[in-house]
This record gives structure tokens, C-alpha cells and sequence, in this order.
């Protein structure tokens, strides 16, 4: 009994000051919405490694944007542009660079939306002057991406944007074996350019346009051992070019040869174009890491803080319906 009578006088309470009561949460739900925004949480995330190709081969020009004829390196910053625009928040990205037989980490993973200009300014910096070498060497692009894996201390699907074009060629002699990489299922090789052969633009250390790349001989061919681009002595005046177009080193999008190294290393490979089944491709992609993410409850504050509000407002709403019926 007297359970019963403390329960019906805390009721009777309750009705006497539910207004004060309602007004008192609202205040408490804007304190948290204005102080404790946000909570943290661990869960699984997408966290994409870009690399992109950036050996002078990927200057040549066989892709369209917008109707205009560009490069591959160009399309190739698009793409991942329009990656991390139609990424959502709480997605990372970090970005790295290949060149000759290795690979180099230029970001950690950021998060998107906090850092999304940090993350595409990066990418449209990308060129062909962060090369270090001639040379074009994929496979040994791969193991360099192992190294890069383990400095980056947590799991992330590797996009590897290249043409496909290694120089020199491989062959039987020169094949590396990637049997011993471990990464393989978070590859995915990115196709970027035309599968008709194209000549390579050659550029001065000053990224002016001089002529293309000569395949006649080894010194100055787009797939040269040990030509460092960056020596401003071979621009003066300015570094050889192919002297008729027959003479020209050709390029394409070596798509045979990207699912073969994807077949060896059981990752995937598809075509990089500007279209929504690539960008699906991508986001359907199995999240691999796990992040503490901040996630903002403050519109959840917000909404309840309304719904109070308009609650208080309720037993007047039933006299006046009560009034109107009577």
C-alpha cells in the first residue's frame, strides 16, 4: 500500500510540473548539444590507399574529359577527385606515389570531410617531376606498396592507378616473382589511358613541352635505366626528342598485363573511367580497417530539445480538440 501511494503522489507530482520538468530536459539537451556533440565510437571504415603512376608515360594523351582530349595523368587526378567528393564522411584516404622500382607514402590516412582539402590539393599536385627515376617497373611498384602498408600500421585497400606500361619490358629474365606478397587481396589495379598506342610527350625540368619521348635509343627512350628527370644539365639547351614520328617511343593501357599481376597476387583490376560503375565499384569495396570515429549526436540533441518543446504544448492541444467536440 504504501508503494502504491508514493507511485500515485510522484505521479500526481510529475502532472503538477511536467512543464518545468520538459523545460528542464530541453536545457539539459542543449548543454550536451552545445558542450558533448559528439561521441566516439570504433567500427569498421573504408580506408583507400591511392598510388598513382606518375612515370612520364602517364603525360601521354589518349583519354577524354568533358569532350576534351587529356592526359592520363590529368583523368588520373580526376578519378580520385570524384573518389573522395562521393566518399562519405568517416571514410580516410592517405595518397602515395610510384615511380621506378618503388613506391613513396606522401599522406597517412586523413579522414574525408575534416580534411578533404588537404587531401585533394595533394592530389592535384600530382606530375610527372615527383618521378625519380625512368624507369617503370610495376611489379616492383607492389612490393614497394608492402613497405608502405606496414608503415601506414593498419589495413587499407590499395588503388593503384598506372597504365600498365613498364619499361623496360618484361620478360622472362627480368619478371619479378611476387609470390611472398601478402597484400595482394587489398590491391585493386586501376587501368588508366587508350588501348591504342600513343606517343609520350617529353618536357624540360621546367615542364615545358619540347617533342616525344625517342624509343631508338636506350639513353633517351620514356623507359631509360637510371635517367633521373630532374637533372637540369640534359635541358640545355633542351633534352633529345624523337626526330620523326616514326622514331617515337608508343604507349597504351596494358590491361593484359595489369590482370595478369592482378591473377598472380589474387587482387582485382578494372578500367579507371569517369563513369558511375566505377565509382560503385569502389564503394562497394569490403571496409578493411577499424577507426575510433567521432560521430556528432548534435542534431539528435536538437531534435528530442523540439520534440519537448512541442510535448508541453500537448494538454492544451487536447483541451482545445476537447472544446471543439464538446
Amino acid at each position: 500500500m504504501k508503494y502504491g501511494t508514493r507511485l500515485r503522489r510522484g505521479w500526481r507530482w510529475v502532472r503538477e510540473h511536467y512543464e518545468s520538468l520538459l523545460y528542464l530536459l530541453v536545457v539539459a539537451l542543449l548543454l550536451l548539444a552545445i558542450f558533448k556533440p559528439e561521441i566516439q565510437l570504433k567500427q569498421r571504415v573504408h580506408n583507400y590507399l591511392l598510388l598513382a603512376d606518375v612515370s612520364q608515360s602517364m603525360n601521354a594523351e589518349d583519354v577524354t574529359l568533358n569532350g576534351k582530349p587529356v592526359s592520363r595523368m590529368v583523368y588520373m587526378r580526376h578519378l580520385m577527385r570524384k573518389l573522395v567528393e562521393n566518399s562519405p564522411c568517416g571514410t580516410y584516404f592517405s595518397l602515395g606515389v610510384f615511380a621506378a622500382e618503388d613506391a613513396a607514402l606522401l599522406i597517412s590516412p586523413l579522414e574525408t570531410c575534416a580534411n578533404y582539402d588537404i587531401i585533394v590539393d595533394a592530389i592535384e599536385h600530382l606530375e610527372w617531376r615527383m618521378s625519380w627515376r625512368g624507369n617503370s617497373r610495376i611489379s616492383f611498384g607492389v612490393k614497394g606498396a608492402a613497405k608502405i602498408f606496414d608503415s601506414l600500421n593498419t589495413p587499407a585497400r590499395l588503388l593503384f592507378f598506372t597504365d600498365g606500361d613498364e619499361a623496360p619490358k618484361v620478360n622472362a629474365i627480368n619478371k619479378l616473382k611476387l609470390d611472398d606478397v601478402q597484400i595482394g587481396e587489398h590491391i585493386v589495379f586501376v587501368g588508366i589511358g587508350g588501348t591504342e598506342d600513343v606517343a609520350i610527350p617529353r618536357y624540360n625540368s621546367n615542364n615545358k613541352w619540347v617533342g616525344y619521348w625517342s624509343s631508338d635509343t636506350k639513353e633517351n627512350s620514356a623507359g631509360a635505366v637510371g635517367v633521373t628527370y630532374n637533372d637540369t644539365s640534359k635541358d640545355d639547351p633542351d633534352p633529345e626528342v624523337a626526330s620523326a614520328e616514326y622514331d617515337r617511343y608508343l604507349s597504351k593501357l596494358d590491361e593484359d598485363y595489369l590482370k595478369e599481376l592482378a591473377g598472380e597476387i589474387s587482387g582485382q583490376y578494372v578500367r579507371g573511367e569517369d563513369r558511375p560503375d566505377f565509382y560503385a565499384f569502389v564503394q562497394k569495396q569490403k571496409p578493411v580497417a577499424s577507426f575510433v570515429t567521432a560521430y556528432s549526436l548534435r542534431w539528435v540533441y536538437l531534435v528530442l530539445a523540439l520534440l519537448l518543446i512541442l510535448a508541453g504544448y500537448w494538454p492544451y492541444v487536447r483541451q482545445w480538440r476537447r472544446s471543439k467536440t464538446a
